[in-house]
């Protein structure tokens, strides 16, 4: 079987993941709408999503680091299937907010053991692009699946939306348990063995720029839709078509910073990135104003948001050496915690008054500390070992 092949699971997995995390933010006034509550209210489901990551990344080590690779991934996957599954029959509030965080829990994890797993079944040398095939799952989610999930509830049901992604986890169940070889399981260094590579800089230095990298972009890309409605002009009606080239950024993105990082450094390449969406939110403050400027800066943002997943994936996974699941899975939690916080911080200027452009401000900021972040670990780690 070729190994292209088998990284196929891996890709579709990440799909059902994204189209998961995300379908809810453009069905939100729907699921509020059934379950009585308000749009604010509701946000508690996407909360108890990100939440669920978090605590799906500790509970892997807890539970099943000893366990086969491909077992974990089935395991994951089937909590995926049964969660989205009973998304779609749930009427009361409480139980909704339950289930979102069991839909939460398989989404850091799955990233974690797919990327190990991912760099396992590649060949030497392709890691990187490995993890970013593993990766393109989300973006192609991002691109087609996120409007045509939205599509669905807007006019059909919201309910249909999760009952087609839970049906669409018995696909990804099935890829795995055909397409993926046995895979043994990582060795065993016990429960406070995982967290012995927390005692290094280094991945210290990793976990930090993906927040601040991830923050900085999303304080600007959580208020995406009333920037380009309000700041650059565009109609509404047009606003999803635009998203479209958002999501097509990602995949774009995606794919560089994998081919890119097998070819130099992935530290350096991931720093570079950052650097360039730092650049890019301050010349979206300056021209967001131009809706041709702002789309192309959007692109250029959005594929910098992905082109740095797969090599912040690796490095995380080499510099967590005896604990490689947690710190694998350490990429998803930073990811949903700078997404957390970069909508909190994007929020404040416009609270005081401000346009929406300078929602960029404290983005460019923080994608600056990423890129120090990654350029210092570069230097310390990954220079000294290349020279």
């Amino acid at each position: 079987m070729r190994k292209s092949t088998c990284l196929l699971p891996l890709a579709l997995g990440t799909f059902g993941l994204g189209l998961t995390e995300f379908v809810m933010m453009g069905i939100l006034p729907d699921t509020a709408l059934a379950m009585k509550v308000s749009i604010p209210q509701a946000g508690s489901f996407i909360s108890m999503y990100a939440l669920g990551v978090v605590a799906g990344a500790v509970l892997l080590v807890v539970i099943a680091r000893t366990k086969p690779l491909k077992t974990i991934l089935l395991w994951l996957m089937s909590i995926f299937t049964i969660a989205n599954l009973a998304t779609a029959f749930v009427g009361n509030y409480h139980l909704f907010c339950a289930i979102r965080f069991i839909a939460g829990l398989p989404h850091g994890a799955f990233f974690g053991v797919g990327a190990i797993s991912a760099g396992r079944l590649c060949e030497h040398g392709r890691e990187n692009q490995a993890v970013a095939t593993m990766v393109a799952g989300m973006t192609v989610a991002n691109l087609l699946g996120i409007p045509f999930g939205t599509f669905i509830s807007h006019n059909l049901s919201w309910r249909l939306t999760f009952l087609l992604i839970g049906l669409f986890g018995f696909v990804i169940v099935y890829s795995i348990i055909k397409l993926i070889p046995y895979l043994k399981p990582l060795p065993d260094n016990g429960f406070r063995g995982q967290f012995n590579f927390l005692k290094s800089i280094g991945p210290w230095l990793l976990i930090i720029a993906v927040i601040m990298g991830n923050g900085g972009i999303f304080c600007w890309y959580s208020y995406i839709n009333p920037l380009l409605v309000k700041v650059s002009g565009i109609m509404p009606k047009y606003v999803s078509i635009v998203m479209v080239l958002a999501g097509a950024g990602m995949c774009i993105g995606n794919f560089l910073g994998g081919k890119l990082s097998d070819k130099f450094s992935p530290a350096l390449v991931a720093g570079m990135t950052q650097l360039t969406a730092c650049i890019a939110l301050l010349l979206i403050f300056f021209f967001a104003s131009n809706p041709i400027a702002s789309i192309i800066l959007m692109c250029v943002c959005t594929g910098c948001l992905f082109a740095v997943s797969a090599p912040q994936q690796v490095l995380l996974i080499e510099n967590a050496r005896g604990g490689e699941m947690l710190g694998a899975s350490f990429s998803q939690i930073s990811f949903n915690l700078g997404n957390a916080i970069g909508a909190f911080v994007g929020a404040l200027p416009v609270k005081y008054g401000l346009g929406y452009q300078y929602t960029a401000i404290p983005g460019a900021f923080f994608a600056f500390i990423g890129f120090v972040m990654l350029f210092y670990f570069y230097r310390k780690y990954q220079y000294t070992t290349i020279h």
